[in-house]
């Protein structure tokens, strides 16, 4: 691998300038936001920081060829004129994912499929051995992006998706994305400086992040499955556990209060057992109060959570629901920020305050609204425009 080259950092729509920061804060240079990643220069410490420190990270991948194809024949020589015995052995196992976009090549599917034929036929004729498939556990996954007749090659650094921290056993239904949830803790702009409540926390993905900001334990210090750059033949195992190391020494105890609570026992379970999972059982404080009863626990701080939306909830509930939701701002909540996501605009409609912030995310295939609300003495401002 080169000293300086090109890396891609997925990410989720919307969470793209804050992935950049994070990555400016590793050392990357030449930053720049695409959509729904973010392009950077780095060398291979720089790739290894990536992976096990950015929060909102969904993969790392490293650039290898671009070409252009207008059919199957151009598509599938534009592959083989990598050499590919680089990256791995004949004896070694492969997976391809793969993004397709246009009307040349429609199927995902079949433009995996081309990139692995090429990929083994090249190994087969030089050889006389093939790599064999392993979707599961690759010595090396490939990813492919076609764009109209434009084909982009990398190999995926990460392995698994960077979402997958290792502390989450025990789920509820629709459990939030950790990426989405560290994305939303750090564009609320929450340091560590004040406490910290998710009143609604589900299997409690959000209080777990927001404990591991706190206390700068990096978000893939539990991962067990490795990275995929482990299987590399260049992968550098003392470099790598430098980075590690570092990052690791920058833990610290946490600084502030974090509460989670959640009236769903399913849901408090699942939480206790991943905030064990996690490591911070010691700090984040587990409470079984609803909401209209849940009291500040201090003069200011960042309350976050994704509220419950059931679609068989019939339209007064729901409003009734999210009307709550507001009043218990106005009332108990003061000198705190508050944020709310959901995919449910006109359910938000219905907290009936004034928001002073308004992004777009997307919480799987929905797209959502993340909204901030600013509580202070005598909250009384309608916002008719959410």
């Amino acid at each position: 691998m080169a000293e300086q080259q090109i890396f891609i950092a997925k990410t989720m729509y919307g969470l793209e300038p804050i992935l950049a920061e994070e990555l400016r804060q590793l050392g990357a240079k030449n930053v720049q936001e695409i959509k729904r990643a973010v392009l950077f220069e780095g060398d291979t410490r720089i790739l290894y920081k990536a992976n096990y420190s950015a929060r909102s990270a969904l993969r790392v991948l490293v650039p290898v060829h671009s070409f252009e194809a207008t059919n199957e024949k151009e598509f599938y020589a534009g592959v083989r004129t990598v050499d590919w015995s680089q990256y791995l052995n004949p004896t070694d196992t492969i997976a391809v994912d793969s993004f397709t976009q246009g009307d040349v090549f429609r199927h995902a599917q079949f433009a995996a499929l081309l990139t692995k034929d090429a990929v083994v036929d090249q190994f087969r004729d030089k050889y006389s051995r093939r790599p064999n498939v392993n979707v599961v556990s690759p010595h090396l996954r490939i990813n492919v992006h076609v764009q109209g007749t434009k084909i982009d090659l990398a190999l995926d650094a990460s392995g698994d998706s960077l979402h997958r921290r290792g502390y989450r056993t025990a789920t509820v239904e629709a459990p939030l994305n950790e990426v989405l949830a560290a994305g939303m803790i750090l564009l609320s702009g929450w340091n560590a400086d004040g406490d910290f409540v998710d009143p609604m926390c589900g299997s409690g993905t959000i209080p777990i992040e927001a404990a591991w900001m706190a206390t700068r334990t990096p978000p893939q210090y539990k991962r067990v499955a490795g990275f995929g750059f482990f299987k590399w033949p260049n992968f550098d195992e003392t470099l790598w556990n430098e980075v590690k190391q570092a990052a690791d020494d920058q833990i610290r105890p946490c600084p502030v209060k974090i509460y989670g609570s959640d009236m769903d026992s399913r849901a408090r379970n699942a939480t206790a057992v991943n905030i064990m999972g996690a490591g911070m059982e010691n700090n984040i404080r587990l409470q079984s109060v609803a909401f209209d009863k849940l009291l500040r626990p201090s003069n200011s701080g960042v309350l976050i959570t994704n509220p419950p939306y059931d679609e068989r909830m019939r339209v007064e509930d729901m409003t009734t629901f999210y009307k709550a939701i507001g009043d218990r701002f106005k009332k108990q909540w003061m000198g705190w920020d508050a944020w709310l996501i959901s995919s449910n605009r006109a359910a938000l409609k219905q907290v009936g305050l004034r928001t002073s912030k308004r992004l777009a995310l997307f919480n799987g295939p929905l797209e959502c609204s993340f909204h901030k609300f600013e509580m202070y003495e005598g909250t009384k401002n309608t916002d008719p425009g959410v």
